[in-house]
């Protein structure tokens, strides 16, 4: 390994003079007062689109064991990466969060969690690299890279700065002023100790100890453009001064995990618990095989379409939950828990392989989950989605509170046989759209028994009970020597305008008497 640079070059090659040293970061942040076995996690996602199922999958996650545990759970935001970044996709992501109910709490003791306001940390860090002979200034350029690659790539060698082809890898002092006095400036580069023929092992929470070639790659720590760390430098410096306990990430950032351990183990630290968290897949429609959730082709890869299309937050997350938690759907059906939150998630029972998320499944955790709620909160759940999301006819749906109450509480008095038709709140107005006069569309199709119509209107009180509305209509079919369900279904169509509906006298009740005889007679 090198010898070191000295101070004064230290802060030439950084810009600046190192606010912190290591000492003081220590103290700055110091290990956390929590319980033994709280696990401090983060989400820590890149401010780069939309805000992915796979994120909320993963977000879930964390909170999820951290919450159970007594710990804590961050959002973090690794916005080093500016050309990819996009307008407003921090606010996406924190109203994502608040509206699936997902609660994160950074403690400003251990802020700020923008990396981009944290550069006085890593420079400090990086300083500490340069000193010790760990880290150097490199002054490749662009060109200079890309006839690297090119030589690598036409001997069949591994592209990247290592060995060598790291340049500046033992550049002197007076070769670095030279390049600083000449306006260069240099990113800073760890002067790796791997050795690729050897292997590192590294544990992973739920796959357990994998073994990796070590790491050979004089990878960049601050990049030059911008003086902000890459993301491997950034995740090295941030999970231990953030006193992260366990990083959860996708399984793509497994190959990343030897270099991280490497970078952990170079500045004695001990390393947070990985669990790599498997992707999000789908059934192809066309092809009929497993593959990932695209952003292009799924519009359920973005979870503003659940948003949009009314699905309740808290069904999905069941969902997800089901799909991160192998044994708590069996848990469920069995009484043992009501809901995720009371179910003890283990790290061991996260699944290795593709997570599938299968849209139809997804129906029936949203049917039961609308099934168990009480009839007030659905109501309140419905009347702020199409207040927020909902078109004009849907909002004229909601205005009047009592009504819309009360033609949500058909069939939901019977818990042996509540109904289970409600998936969505969007779908859930349009399947009652049927019971406002302005979206009503009569049946002009059917083929209408008008002598028992007018029989029934003839005879029909709105004040009468079930079993009275019930042996008028038995009277009318016998009279006119028709079966009891022609008469019913007669009315139905009548009324509703479609064959198939919840309980016939309960719809009339919610209707109101002078709303039913005026879609009879409007038919007759």
């Amino acid at each position: 390994m090198r010898t070191g640079l000295s101070e004064d070059l230290i802060a030439r090659v950084l810009g600046a003079a190192p606010k912190y040293t290591l000492g003081e970061l220590e103290k700055k942040f110091p290990p956390r007062n929590l319980p033994d076995g709280a696990m401090v996690t983060r989400f820590a996602p890149s401010p780069t689109g939309y805000m992915h199922l796979g994120g909320l999958y993963q977000a879930l996650i964390d909170s999820k064991l951290a919450r159970q545990s007594g710990g804590v759970f961050m959002l973090r935001i690794e916005d080093t990466d500016t050309k990819r970044e996009v307008a407003d996709a921090v606010r996406l992501i924190i109203d994502s969060l608040h509206k699936f109910g997902i609660e994160y709490n950074n403690d400003e003791k251990y802020g700020p969690y923008y990396q981009s306001a944290r550069k006085d940390i890593y420079h400090s860090v990086a300083a500490e690299l340069l000193r010790t002979g760990r880290a150097y200034p490199c002054f490749l350029t662009a060109d200079d890279m890309e006839r690297i690659r090119a030589e690598q790539s036409a001997a069949g060698f591994a592209t990247g700065i290592y060995g060598e082809f790291a340049r500046d890898r033992d550049i002197t002092p007076d070769e670095i002023i030279k390049h600083l006095d000449n306006g260069a400036v240099p990113t800073i580069r760890l002067y790796s100790g791997g050795d690729p023929e050897k292997r590192i092992f590294c544990k992973d929470a739920v796959r357990g100890s994998i073994g990796f070639p070590e790491n050979n790659e004089d990878i960049v720590l601050i990049k030059s453009n911008d003086g902000l760390p890459t993301y491997h430098f950034a995740h090295l410096c941030d999970d231990h001064f953030m006193r992260t306990t366990h990083a959860i990430r996708g399984e793509e950032w497994l190959p990343s995990l030897p270099l991280h351990t490497q970078l952990f183990r170079m500045m004695g630290w001990q390393p947070p618990m990985y669990i790599h968290t498997s992707t999000i897949d789908k059934i192809d429609d066309e092809t009929g095989k497993q593959r990932k959730l695209s952003k292009r082709k799924d519009p359920e890869s973005n979870v503003a379409f659940f948003l949009r299309d009314g699905w309740p937050t808290g069904a999905v997350l069941e969902y997800l939950g089901n799909i991160a938690a192998s044994g708590y759907e069996e848990s469920k059906m069995k009484g043992a828990v009501k809901n995720f939150d009371e179910y003890e998630m283990r790290t061991k029972k996260i699944p290795m392989s593709g997570a599938l998320f299968d849209m139809k499944k997804l129906e029936w955790w949203s049917r039961e989950y609308i099934g168990a709620m009480p009839v007030a909160d659905l109501v309140a759940a419905v009347t702020d989605w199409a207040n927020e999301y909902g078109d004009d006819k849907q909002k004229m749906q909601v205005r009047d509170t009592d009504y819309l109450t009360g033609v949500l509480s058909i069939e939901r008095d019977n818990p042996r046989r509540i109904r289970k038709d409600f998936i969505t709140w969007k779908q859930t107005l349009e399947i009652e759209e049927f019971f406002w006069d302005e979206l009503f569309v009569p049946n002009k199709e059917y083929e209408y028994n008008r002598d028992a119509l007018n029989a029934f209107l003839s005879n029909f009180d709105i004040a009468d009970d079930k079993d009275t509305w019930w042996n008028k209509i038995v009277e009318i079919a016998n009279r006119f020597g028709v079966k009891n369900g022609d008469v019913a279904m007669n009315l139905r169509v009548a009324v509703a305008g479609r064959t198939n509906t919840p309980d016939l006298y309960s719809i009339m009740q919610v209707m109101g008497g002078t709303r039913v005889i005026k879609r009879i007679k409007a038919l007759l």
